[in-house]
């Protein structure tokens, strides 16, 4: 029996060895009892994004709703986005949706998102009481299924996630203005599931790795700058470029180069989004963000007279607060580039927050640096980068054991000031430099996360930090 345990953001495992058909079976099991449990007409949304098996996964869930007595809904199109099944949630009133992926994880990885009738991620309370309730193996025999039996008896109906979610953006984007601008875009789908429906919204843009290749090409599809050096490459050279989006293989994180092809973080596509949605929108509300996210989120929302409230890592808790119809909440995002905002569902999505910066230059004229600089004028300039330290889990838990008992006072000539532990551990130095140490609730790494003045700073706490967890 393998024990299924669903991390930061859905159970995820390696293909073929924990990630099997039997145990996809058991999962859907859980989720069909808990949704019967909890509605009385109960219906599921279901689909995948462009990883191996994905359709056969798929396949292998809807059997064991229909055999549940569970309604349905799927889409015969291919793959499609983590966003697309979180708006067809909402859109279709369904009791929960589910997404075979595995998010930005290495190719060799698949997994099992689930997703709440409001349009985000599922709360953690909810994923706990369906995680206790995983039978130890699979009983229902699943060749005996059939599943054109359940499209007669109209347990199965086939829609459109895609122009769903395509007419979503054209009811709130200004496409037109976007297309028209004087500034040029390009796009890295990074082979993931957000490649269809860009080709569809801007087709005559730069595309790259926005063909299906479920191998990833070997490559983790997360939008990282370390994994988009050929993205970055190619803004530099093609000065026609003024801003590059890169999604992630479930097309829910977001990643952005200026037009000189550097990369520019989650934190200050965060503080662009608030600056602009206040500013220029006059839009106002909460803003939620994790726990890793820079301190001076809370700077620009003092600066606006917005509240700001930090949670721990994992967009389920931002999504929760989000959902909340007595809450307000204008922006909620985290530093691994997930980002929701008030004129969508509170889901993360990279397409939609690529789209938000664009509008952003093309109503304002001003390239990405100009409007970065509009941010610094608020909060003064800054640095960050994280780093992914791939260690065994002994290792890994001997350093956790040793932050817990307070025994870092130092990382390299950088004097711990004070210790934030909401999640993780975050070391601050002063005002403009702190570290974070956490391990990694879907991967086997310890991320390690550092923010200064400038980069260069940052890559010396980053090494510092490193050479003092390693003595």
């Amino acid at each position: 029996m393998t024990k299924i345990k669903f991390g930061t953001d859905g159970w995820r495992a390696i293909i073929a060895k924990d990630y099997t058909v039997d145990n996809v079976a058991r999962v859907s099991t859980a989720t069909a009892d808990w949704v019967l449990r909890h509605h009385k007409n109960p219906s599921i949304v279901i689909g995948h994004d462009c990883r191996f098996g994905g359709e056969l996964f798929v396949e292998t869930a809807i059997k064991i709703f229909v055999h549940k007595g569970i309604k349905v809904y799927t889409t015969d199109k291919g793959f499609v986005s983590t966003p697309m099944i979180s708006l067809a949630t909402r859109k279709l009133d369904a009791s929960i949706g589910v997404v075979i992926t595995a998010s930005h994880n290495p190719p060799s990885y698949n997994g099992y998102k689930l997703k709440g009738n409001f349009g985000g991620p599922l709360s953690p309370k909810e994923v706990e009481e369906i995680e206790s309730i995983i039978p130890n193996v699979n009983e229902i025999n699943l060749d005996i299924i059939k599943l054109d039996q359940a499209k007669k008896d109209g347990l199965i109906e086939y829609k459109d996630f895609e122009q769903m979610y395509i007419d979503q953006v054209e009811s709130v984007f200004d496409l037109d203005l976007i297309k028209n601008a004087k500034f040029g875009w390009a796009y890295d789908a990074m082979y993931g599931a957000g490649q269809n429906v860009l080709k569809r919204l801007m087709p005559d843009m730069t595309f790259l790795h926005a063909e299906y290749n479920p191998s990833f090409m070997g490559q983790a599809p997360e939008p990282i700058d370390k994994n988009l050096r050929e993205f970055s490459e190619l803004i530099a050279k093609d000065k026609s470029i003024s801003c590059g989006l890169a999604t992630d293989g479930d097309a829910d994180r977001i990643g952005l180069y200026n037009d000189k092809g550097i990369f520019i973080d989650s934190h200050h596509i965060i503080l662009l989004t608030i600056h602009y949605l206040v500013k220029y929108k006059g839009l106002t509300g909460k803003v939620v963000t994790g726990f890793s996210s820079t301190p001076r989120i809370k700077q620009i929302c003092a600066h606006y007279g917005l509240e700001h409230v930090e949670v721990p890592i994992g967009f389920k808790y931002i999504s929760g607060i989000m959902a909340d119809e007595d809450e307000d909440v204008l922006l909620g995002g985290e530093e691994s580039g997930g980002i929701a905002i008030k004129t969508h569902i509170p889901e993360r999505d990279g397409i939609w927050m690529g789209l938000t910066i664009w509008e952003f230059m093309a109503s304002t004229g001003k390239t990405l640096d100009e409007l970065i600089e509009e941010v610094y004028a608020i909060v003064g300039p800054f640095a960050f980068e994280r780093s992914d330290l791939h260690i065994t889990d002994e290792k890994k838990n001997k350093i956790i054991e040793k932050c817990k008992n307070q025994s870092f006072n130092m990382f390299g000539k950088y004097q711990v000031q004070k210790v934030e532990t909401l999640d993780g551990f975050k070391y601050i130095f002063d005002e403009n430099r702190w570290l974070m140490i956490r391990p990694s609730g879907t991967e086997p790494v310890l991320r390690t996360y550092a923010e200064a003045p400038t980069l260069e700073e940052v890559r010396t706490i980053l090494e510092s930090c490193k050479l003092t967890i390693d003595a």
